[in-house]
């Protein structure tokens, strides 16, 4: 297995909140709707899946350059979390050789952090 990219972010909580409330369309516009539904809208929860995508796009390397909906937050029966990608992001993905994103979440009511390990690895059972 080899390491081929990391990416962390962090979002404040707070702030996020707010820029959801006033603008009604960024949610659908940045989650999918399974995500939104897993999240049940709460705000540090949407937060930790924001932060999750900015970790997984500068794991792959293009900081912003991908859709949000490219890349989506999903939960494995354990609750562990999991990144699956699509379209482009899986395309992405492949062509630098990342078979596997591990990642970890966690938030509080102010803060939420999201990282990311993109390696070669196949994926583990989880």
């Amino acid at each position: 297995m080899a390491t081929l990219g990391v990416g962390v972010d962090v979002v404040e909580v707070p702030r996020f909140a707010l820029a959801l409330s006033r603008r009604a369309r960024m949610a659908p516009r940045l989650f999918t709707e399974a995500e939104r539904l897993d999240a049940k809208d709460a705000p540090e929860r949407l937060a930790a899946r924001f932060a999750a995508k900015e970790a997984v796009m500068k794991s792959l390397g293009v900081g912003l350059g991908l859709p949000f909906h490219a890349i989506e937050v999903r939960k494995h029966a354990s609750g562990a979390p999991y990144v699956a990608l699509h379209a482009e992001a899986a395309e992405l993905a492949a062509s630098r050789g990342v078979t596997t994103l591990h990642l970890s979440l966690t938030h509080t009511d102010q803060t939420a952090i999201a990282m990311v390990v993109a390696t070669d690895e196949g994926p583990r059972a989880g």
